[in-house]
């Protein structure tokens, strides 16, 4: 046999044997595996995962809510998965498959939001506080101290309704999920009263503004803070008195996927802890498998900003899932606020 044809043939079936391996839809938060998560699973498993991301909730939900996205896993915050829910979009897990829920930390493993964990794994967690530069004396410890004329021009808040708002409510001693009307209305003008101080309503861009000490105080994601932190040693970050809302991205499978063992697998992998620890210390974000906090380096475990001891954790609140009305209602003062 001609040994150039023989070669090629080994090489159209190296390809098929690539080909027909197993496929998995994977879409997830941007930055939220570590660089060889995925690979390792991969190699594992003899399987090919198709992985993309995104940067909301509203982005992916915009993609899944058909029931015929392609997709497998997605990772929602945990308020929407009711939504997702009420639209049938998630089964149910098998845990029998998940021998790895065990990991979880205590407090995770029967959350408010899916008390059995029948529909979702929690994933990663954080907080949104306010991360500002040292020289600012004193330091921001509230969120009214956002209000503070000293800032002007070098305090931006999140480009985030529900977090904005939220600050506000808190502020003035209401509920971060209020949906009274009135409650928001009061809101709205704290918003409005602090708009001449600030410089812009910014999410993660800004962290380099930060960095550089242009901005000196900012209200932003714990995830985020640490990152500045990192890259910044002269910037600190505060969890607010008045309280402070908590959030949790979970892992779902999709009803419409046709790999359920198998996106099974790759949740159960998830839940390994040095897997787990890789990810959250990549990603700088608060890990929920407390098997994993053994795993991470010294200086990411001990993380004031990343695991805040039990006593700042009291002053949080998770933020309740908003019925459509309230919702509503939140988003069009949202844009009356930006454009005043």
């Amino acid at each position: 046999m001609n040994r150039r044809y023989f070669i090629l043939g080994m090489t159209a079936l190296a390809g098929c044997s690539r080909a027909s391996r197993p496929r998995l839809n994977v879409y997830n938060w941007s930055a939220y595996v570590a660089p060889d998560t995925i690979s390792n699973f991969e190699a594992e498993f003899g399987v090919k995962v198709r992985y993309a991301t995104y940067e909301s909730n509203e982005e992916m939900l915009a993609k899944v809510v058909t029931g015929n996205s392609g997709w497998d896993i997605v990772f929602p915050t945990y308020t929407r998965i009711k939504p997702m829910l009420d639209y049938g979009l998630i089964q149910p897990l098998q845990h029998e498959w998940l021998p790895g829920l065990s990991n979880l930390d205590p407090r995770f493993r029967a959350p408010t939001w899916d008390r059995d964990l029948r529909w979702s794994v929690p994933w990663m967690w954080f907080a949104t506080g306010i991360v500002y530069n040292r020289d600012v004396r004193p330091a921001p410890t509230r969120w009214a101290d956002l209000w503070d004329s000293r800032l002007k021009g070098r305090l931006t808040m999140l480009d985030d309704p529900e977090d904005m708002l939220g600050a506000c409510l808190k502020k003035i001693g209401l509920s971060f999920s209020s949906t009274d009307p009135a409650e928001l209305q009061r809101a709205k003008q704290e918003a409005i009263a602090q708009k001449p101080l600030v410089r812009a309503y910014l999410n993660a861009e800004v962290r380099d503004q930060l960095v550089s000490g242009d901005v000196l105080a900012a209200q932003l994601w714990a995830t985020t803070a640490q990152q500045a932190i990192d890259a910044g040693p002269t910037l600190a970050f505060a969890y607010p008195e008045e309280g402070f809302p908590l959030y949790c991205d979970c892992a779902v499978i999709l009803r419409e996927s046709q790999r359920s063992r198998l996106a099974h697998q790759f949740l159960d992998y998830l839940l390994r802890p040095k897997v787990a620890a890789a990810a959250a210390d990549y990603s700088r974000v608060a890990t929920p498998n407390g098997a994993a906090k053994g795993f991470l380096p010294e200086a990411t475990r001990d993380s004031s900003t990343l695991y805040p001891p039990p006593s700042i954790l009291e002053r949080g609140e998770w933020p309740q899932t908003l019925p459509p009305d309230a919702q509503r209602l939140r988003d069009r003062i949202w844009t009356e606020i930006k454009a005043s």
